[in-house]
């Protein structure tokens, strides 16, 4: 099993002490905790992109690029991508430059993602969200794969061999799709053969579930191999303690802070409270053994090999939240990567296969 560290770039006040840090301040905060999740050992890192309040995630490939330069192993991820919102063609070349500049470390969740005031700013409809994501997504598809691209496009100005450069260096970039409520978005992933990110963070584990599934059956339909099939999954939250009770104690006030955010703002309340929290969502909040425990709870539901990780604290003390990490790469990753497989692919950069010997002499 992979595990990823992640964030949105959430920029509102601390839900415990109600500071606000500043724009400056929020943003070295994240570059800090990319750094320290290489240093733990997280297979990825991933940097979301949202264009309305309270998010600052507005340009996730600056962010990832300056954290590429910073690090050398971890794999980059969006988390998400929202190609619905997207020219296809500009989204290719910023992701074609991020990762020549990470030498291959790159992976692409993408996603609709759309709060109403992002289809706002972006002129996007309800109505044409989902075909914006398919068309955005089959176009960019094309560009990694094709030196010259032909495209009639509904969304964008049609393209005629058309040449977008830089030329890639993964050939080509992995693309999980990020599934959180519909469908379309399953069906779009299975119909490509590629992998499916579940958001799995609002709610219990059965709508989740049921996406999954239908995600494999559509895998089957289009005639890939289920072997070749790689599912991810998000939580919730996490708070890793070497007891229950001190875990329980450390991220009360965290819970009934967001309680009392969500309530006053009007939001939906799926958990009264921090113990049905804890049994119910995807929150590893507990010992080393339960989280380990919970993970393989929903591994056999899901059939997940990759989970991502809160990379920020999220209302924790600094100093709580990185000892909760590293308590779970020490007593809790190490187990479930002995128990769980990997991926069915290398987590190395995607680089064309070498030609042989025969075929170099042709060419």
């Amino acid at each position: 099993m992979k595990f990823l560290a992640i964030t949105l770039i959430v920029h509102r006040p601390d839900p415990v002490t109600g500071v606000l840090k500043s724009t400056h301040e929020r943003f070295r905060e994240v570059v800090k905790s990319a750094v320290l999740a290489e240093e733990l050992g997280f297979d990825g890192f991933g940097v979301g992109e949202r264009h309305e309040r309270p998010f600052i995630s507005s340009s996730p490939t600056v962010v990832l690029s300056h954290v590429a330069a910073l690090t050398k192993r971890i794999r980059l991820f969006t988390a998400v991508t929202t190609l619905s919102l997207l020219d296809p063609v500009r989204a290719y070349e910023d992701y074609a430059t991020l990762d020549h500049l990470s030498e291959g470390r790159l992976d692409l969740i993408i996603g609709k993602g759309n709060g109403a005031a992002q289809r706002d700013l972006f002129q996007v409809t309800p109505e044409d969200q989902w075909d914006r994501n398919a068309e955005s997504y089959e176009v960019f598809r094309q560009i990694w794969r094709q030196d010259k691209v032909t495209a009639d496009t509904r969304f964008r100005p049609p393209l005629a061999q058309a040449e977008v450069w830089p030329r890639p260096y993964q050939q080509p970039v992995r693309v999980w799709h990020g599934s959180a409520t519909s469908k379309e978005s399953v069906d779009l992933a299975a119909r490509y053969g590629d992998p499916l990110f579940s958001a799995n963070v609002t709610n219990p584990i059965e709508p989740y579930a049921e996406l999954i599934r239908y995600y494999r059956e559509r895998w089957e339909h289009y005639g890939h191999d289920p072997t070749r099939i790689a599912v991810g999954a998000g939580t919730a939250g996490i708070h890793v303690a070497p007891t229950s009770q001190e875990a329980l104690a450390v991220y009360r006030p965290v819970f009934e802070s967001n309680l009392a955010f969500f309530r006053k703002a009007g939001l939906p309340v799926v958990f009264e409270t921090l113990e049905d929290y804890v049994e119910r969502s995807s929150a590893l909040i507990g010992s080393p053994q339960q989280v380990i425990d919970k993970v393989h709870r929903y591994h056999e539901q899901f059939g997940h090999t990759v989970v991502h990780l809160h990379a920020d604290a999220n209302g924790l003390p600094d100093a709580e939240h990185r000892a909760s990490l590293e308590l779970f790469q020490s007593a809790v990753a190490p187990t479930l990567r002995r128990d769980i497989p990997d991926p069915p692919f290398d987590w190395s950069p995607v680089l064309p296969t070498p030609p042989t010997t025969q075929e170099a002499t042709r060419a």
